[in-house]
């Protein structure tokens, strides 16, 4: 059976509601001349039609039905359960990515009331499984060969691919760094799945079992939910720093699953040959324990000294708001933000910045906020841990002063 839809002309009143539902354009309101009355009828452009099925939740007289090819849209959830979270590796070195998506996982699986496993691919990776285990994982898949000791993109998609059509877990979490979002879409168009990317929050409906996939859209002016309602698994790439790390539990029991695989079977269209560590980034968020951002608040330039003398003296890392680094007060490798870096620093100190949906996006998940501006009814102002309503100019100074004063004391 095709997709197939098809509008009632008995129960069709022509009152352009499905038209203006239609995001694709494919609805459109014609003249019923036949009819006496020459009432209007909607009528449905197949060429246009992705059978998305907004016209049908939007007509109130049940005057459209959609019927969609079950074998091309439809699957049997019920044998899909379980939470995997891709457990990320380079050089035998776990991503911290990996225990911020554990300890989220842990949280839907447990709503959902299922088991939370990790995957961890490698050429000599099985020694790593504890580690995931004490960080909240109930299994670790381990699938290790000499062809997983470098990442490439085919045999890994592929041999996760085999895992999901053997295992069929029903949502798969996959950091969204330079590797997940190089091969989960890889994954994803294999087994036809959606894909999110770049998620911000992630929430389960314990009835449906539906992932809610919030992410940023529209250049980060918007956050849009994303439902993957008919396909199995639900998988969602994340960005890192948008959840807290998993705590350590020494000891704690789980299962390590050996999956063997014909690595004859991976279809391999590259060839490695060799790996060039990138030494050129010279800000290590990640590491941050503090970090002093400043904005267009600022005002200059010149006013940016400030943000550094105050990160200097508490040791912290000096961030930027979008707005500072589209005037070339620093460089882009500062910014923070939905187009710049995620971080989730100890103390997070806003220096004129009023807090846009992207900013808060990149740094939202800090344990405490500092903020100071003049407006005291701005995002970041009502955001913060603490507040200080003032003249940056003069506040920050005055800080920078009590600091040296209680370290000389």
């Amino acid at each position: 059976m095709a997709n197939n839809i098809k509008v009632f002309t008995d129960k069709c009143v022509g009152c352009k509601m499905c038209e203006s539902a239609c995001p694709f354009n494919a609805v459109s309101i014609v003249e019923r001349l036949e009819h006496p009355k020459n009432f209007k009828l909607a009528v449905v452009d197949l060429n246009k039609c992705t059978y998305c099925g907004s016209c049908v939740q939007t007509c109130k007289f049940n005057a459209i039905e959609l019927k969609k090819d079950v074998s091309q849209s439809g699957v049997d959830k019920n044998l899909y359960r379980g939470v995997w979270v891709y457990a990320e590796q380079r050089h035998g070195e776990v991503s911290r990515i990996v225990y911020e998506l554990l300890n989220e996982g842990k949280r839907l699986a447990e709503k959902l009331g299922t088991a939370l496993s990790a995957v961890l691919i490698g050429g000599n990776i099985k020694s790593k499984a504890q580690e995931l285990i004490n960080r909240g994982a109930d299994k670790v898949y381990v699938c290790e060969d000499p062809i997983f000791i470098e990442f490439q993109d085919d045999p890994y998609s592929g041999v996760l691919t085999q895992l999901i059509e053997k295992e069929k877990p029903e949502i798969i979490l996959i950091g969204a760094t330079n590797i997940g979002r190089s091969f989960a879409p890889r994954v994803a168009a294999r087994i036809r799945t959606g894909l999110t990317a770049d998620c911000v929050s992630l929430e389960v409906d314990p009835e449906t079992r539906n992932l809610r996939q919030t992410r940023p859209a529209f250049g980060g002016n918007i956050m849009a939910t994303i439902l993957t309602p008919s396909h199995r698994p639900q998988m969602s790439t994340v960005r890192h720093k948008v959840f807290k790390e998993a705590k350590i539990e020494e000891g704690r029991k789980g299962e390590i699953i050996e999956y063997k695989i014909d690595v004859q079977t991976l279809l391999n269209r590259t060839k490695f040959t060799g790996f060039i560590k990138d030494t050129s980034a010279v800000v290590n968020f990640a590491a941050a324990d503090i970090i002093v951002s400043g904005g267009r608040g600022l005002g200059s330039l010149e006013s940016f000294k400030l943000i550094k003398e105050l990160a200097e003296v508490l040791g912290a890392t000096v961030g930027a708001s979008r707005a500072a680094v589209d005037l070339d007060w620093i460089p882009s490798s500062h910014q923070i933000g939905q187009t710049g870096k995620t971080v989730a620093p100890k103390v997070y100190i806003a220096c004129g910045i009023s807090g846009q949906i992207q900013h808060m996006t990149g740094m939202g998940s800090s344990d405490i906020i500092i903020a100071i501006n003049k407006d005291a009814a701005c995002p970041m102002m009502q955001a913060a841990t603490y507040a200080l309503e003032g003249d940056l100019h003069e506040i920050i100074p005055c800080i920078i002063t009590e600091i040296k004063s209680f370290r000389c004391s």
